[in-house]
């Protein structure tokens, strides 16, 4: 029987006979720790648990990337600082945004209300609701107020815009107007990933999943000809974490992802290396912070093999893993909130050593409301903090050569390697999603994380320890937009609606209806159409549902 430590086998050194008797006596009989992905965590990592040498890591921007997708990394290249803000009228969000870039921001990340993510235009929504989560953006006129002073050509925006991608088709339409050329245009659609929302997500699932499938697809294609510095495709592991997914679970379901919509647009007889260098990742840091440093360690490596080996890419540029993270609001807690300063400097720092390209710091009262301008602020501070003060961009993956990061690293890409063979097994992930298997197992991680909350087993200071009597009341909670500033938009909204050349917004409308209905049409190529002629976001929406099929396609369970 082999009595030996974890992490210590085959070593013969006295001193470490002399360390295991010592942390017996200490520790008696010590319960098996595990880490969200339920890898067992040994007390002590050596290097005869991670063999494998210098030489399996690669270099900084060198296949197999494990060290990071560019040769400078932070150091010479730092990530983009986006701030996510969405609140009230176009104009108070500019004016919020602004605000936002003048502290350090450095790009534009847009929020719409959560009509707007249901598919809804704000006169089929309670006035009562509209602005409190999100920008309430109908049109292009809305957008073009959203970014008055922003330069498009030289600020990348990101649009939290799911299928049909309305939003972009309004930013299009602005850059038109304002005269700026859609080849300098740069950013991303940050959620336009159908499969997650499908999966994880339902409110962004506004049509029904063949046709969300089309439209993707139909986007990528029409922004790798028109709009080249645009990126058509984020793949989102956010919401797959978020929704109870362990970390290793949530990356592999977004590979698999990925390579689903790469299979798809290779079928439509696209260019690998024409799209895949224009895919982006968008993920969820949890505070687990070596286990999410590991999870993105061997997220590029297995990127890196599965573009070549699977889709047949050649360009270097399409092997690179490029990914902007998100601290986790999952682990945000309601009870203390000023305690998830803490968490998110935490999970910030775990995306800097994952090797993030752009980040997002949520601020600490997201768990109570729409976050307030004061909490923005701290967010924006703590990436300014960890970025000059801290050193953190001094070195390029400066966990690199740790025996326990490097061992979980390995360990953490057998596991995403090992849920992504289920997935495979059962078709590819749009048939595990349409068949509810990846929302079981989501599910199950869920209820089994919860339990060990429950049961005390994962500490949550302020919830199930360290608890303490709170007046509710002292909590802060971002308030309302007026009721007379989002009526005094809604009044707005029905005078555009009214002065429209109505027979050439149902020209559009019809445009778009006969896209959707011809397998050889773009339906994107209407969207920004329709966009231009005046149509709204629910509109174009409206009758892509009809045409298409609602969002509410139940799973095989």
């Amino acid at each position: 029987m082999n009595d030996k430590l974890p992490g210590t086998a085959g070593l013969e050194d006295p001193g470490y006979a002399t360390w295991q008797d010592e942390y017996r006596r200490a520790m008696g009989d010590e319960a098996p720790l595990r880490n969200r992905s339920g890898i067992a965590i040994q007390p002590l990592y050596t290097e005869r648990d991670w063999s494998a040498g210098a030489a399996a890591q690669g270099l900084p921007g060198q296949p197999p990337y494990t060290r990071g997708i560019y040769a400078t990394m932070h150091r010479g290249r730092s990530w983009t600082q986006r701030q996510l803000i969405g609140l009230g009228t176009p104009a108070q969000y500019n004016s919020r945004l602004q605000a936002i870039l003048a502290q350090g921001a450095t790009a534009v990340s847009l929020l719409p209300c959560n009509s707007v993510f249901r598919g809804y235009d704000m006169d089929e929504s309670p006035i009562e609701l509209l602005g409190t989560c999100g920008t309430v953006v109908n049109t292009a006129e809305h957008m073009d107020r959203a970014l008055q002073g922003v330069e498009l050509q030289r600020i990348s925006c990101a649009l939290n815009d799911p299928s049909p991608f309305t939003l972009l088709a309004f930013l299009l339409c602005v850059a038109r107007r304002r005269g700026t050329d859609w080849r300098s245009v740069a950013g991303t659609s940050n959620q336009s990933d159908y499969l997650s929302h499908f999966v994880a997500n339902h409110m962004f699932f506004r049509i029904a999943l063949p046709g969300a499938r089309r439209v993707l697809v139909d986007q990528i294609d029409f922004c790798s000809r028109h709009v080249p510095r645009w990126n058509p495709m984020s793949i989102v592991g956010q919401h797959m974490q978020q929704a109870g997914a362990t970390p290793a679970e949530a990356m592999a379901f977004t590979l698999c992802t990925a390579l689903q919509n790469a299979r798809d647009c290779i079928a439509r007889g696209l260019d690998p290396d024409a799209f895949l260098p224009r895919f982006t990742f968008f993920f969820d840091v949890s505070i687990s912070l070596f286990e999410e440093v590991a999870k993105f360690r061997a997220a590029r490596r297995l990127w890196a093999r599965l573009t070549r080996e699977r889709l047949g890419a050649k360009d270097p540029r399409s092997w690179r893993f490029k990914f902007h993270a998100q601290t986790s609001g999952a682990d945000l807690t309601r009870q203390q909130p000023l305690n998830n300063i803490a968490r998110v400097t935490v999970q910030a720092m775990a995306g800097i050593f994952g090797g993030l390209q752009s980040l997002h710091t949520d601020a600490y009262d997201e768990a109570l409301s729409c976050p307030s301008e004061f909490g923005a602020r701290i967010a924006v501070a703590t990436q300014n903090i960890l970025r000059e003060e801290a050193g953190l961009t001094d070195v390029i993956d400066p966990l690199g050569g740790s025996w326990y990061v490097e061992t979980l690293t390995d360990q953490m890409e057998a596991e995403i390697e090992r849920v992504m063979r289920l997935v495979e097994d059962a078709g590819g992930m749009y048939e595990a999603a349409s068949q509810g298997l990846v929302q079981r197992m989501i599910g199950e991680s869920a209820l089994a994380a919860q339990h060990r909350i429950d049961a005390g087993e994962q500490t949550v200071v302020g919830v199930n320890a360290y608890v303490v009597d709170e007046d509710a009341s002292a909590r802060p909670i971002n308030p309302r937009p007026e009721r007379d500033v989002m009526q005094a938009h809604v009044d707005d909204f029905a005078a555009f609606k009214r002065a429209r050349a109505q027979a050439e917004v149902q020209r559009a409308l019809d445009s778009l209806a006969r896209a959707a209905g011809n397998p050889q049409a773009n339906v994107f190529e209407q969207v920004v159409e329709a966009a231009g002629a005046g149509c709204t976001h629910g509109e174009i929406c409206r009758t892509l549902r009809r045409e298409m099929g609602f969002g509410q396609v139940e799973a095989r369970v």
